[in-house]
């Protein structure tokens, strides 16, 4: 008797154990558990730790809250201005009602990378090539949004969209090498005109200076010939400023027409230049004897001027 007895206890504390162990479950710190059962949803979500299901009815689903990161697949597509790209997208969310998304959806993992990928796909034909290469932050925000809509009601939450990667054919790499290199040139070519433009005007300066101050280009000429001279080489290079040339060849000129301008305005008046009163004019001499018996200083005007007080 005791030892049926026996039995029984140990029987029944067997079919206990097997009871517990299939009806106890273990719910992690960053998971829920949503029960169904016989089908339907039972009572609310399971928090973590410890919790008891009845076997064989009760059916146990749990469901992660961690931040699921999802790479979107490369998506090729022709933007607004027609050039054929290939964009790559990194969608980070997590799941804030373990309910909704056992229940209204049956996978949310596939469905939120289908919406990102179709997403993805409006953007880049809404988008212009230089918004997706530079103003990468306003397309992220706009594909959030476009996915965060309908993941709403499926429990699920979008923490984040980036745009990781855009792909272009060598075609258009090369042409937006070219396109570089003639921005850089030319921003190249107008920092030289500059250079030049400023440069010009310190030497028109220099030489405005230089012209009030004739000793200063033969100070700049002796600083030119020591800076030659330091690199002692044994050919002596003099250069001779083009200003110093046209200052001799003024000085020569000069020199020309002084003598003339003196005798010119120190010769004294011929007396033959002199008028004559009308009538009074007496017959000429022969030709070469004024210029013999005329004293020095008198002319044909000072014998003519003679003749007639005579007469």
């Amino acid at each position: 008797m005791v030892e049926e007895l026996v039995g029984a206890i140990v029987g029944a504390g067997a079919v206990s154990l097997v009871y517990l162990s299939a009806a106890a479950r273990v719910v992690k710190q960053y998971e829920r558990g949503v029960v169904f059962r016989l089908g339907r949803l039972r009572g609310d979500v399971r928090p973590p730790g410890l919790t008891m299901i009845v076997p064989m009815v009760d059916r146990l689903r749990k469901v992660n809250l961690q931040i699921v990161t999802m790479p979107v697949p490369g998506q090729e597509g022709i933007t607004r201005d027609n050039v054929t790209v290939r964009v790559d997208a990194v969608v980070y969310f997590k799941v804030v009602d373990p309910t909704a998304a056992v229940v209204n959806v049956e996978d949310y993992r596939f469905a939120v990378s289908q919406m990102a990928q179709t997403s993805l796909r409006s953007i880049i034909g809404k988008s212009e090539l230089d918004d997706l290469l530079s103003d990468r932050e306003k397309l992220n925000q706009g594909l959030e949004l476009m996915i965060d809509s309908p993941a709403v009601g499926w429990g699920v939450q979008i923490d984040r969209v980036e745009i990781k990667d855009v792909s272009l054919p060598d075609t258009m790499k090369r042409s937006m090498a070219r396109q570089a290199e003639a921005d850089r040139e030319r921003r190249a070519r107008i920092i030289n005109a500059d250079a030049e433009l400023q440069a010009s005007k310190k030497l028109a300066q220099a030489a405005q200076a230089m012209e009030d101050t004739p000793s200063a280009l033969q100070l700049r000429l002796l600083q030119t010939v020591m800076a030659v001279a330091a690199e002692k080489n044994s050919t002596l290079v003099l250069p001779i400023p083009v200003e110093l040339l046209r200052f001799l060849e003024r000085g020569a000129e000069r020199n020309e027409q002084t003598p003339k301008e003196h005798v010119e305005e120190r010769a004294p008046k011929s007396l033959a230049d002199e008028q004559l009163p009308k009538g009074l004019v007496g017959p000429q001499p022969p030709n070469g004897l004024l210029d013999e018996q005329a004293p020095n200083g008198l002319g044909d005007a000072q014998v003519a001027k003679d003749h007639v007080v005579e007469q």
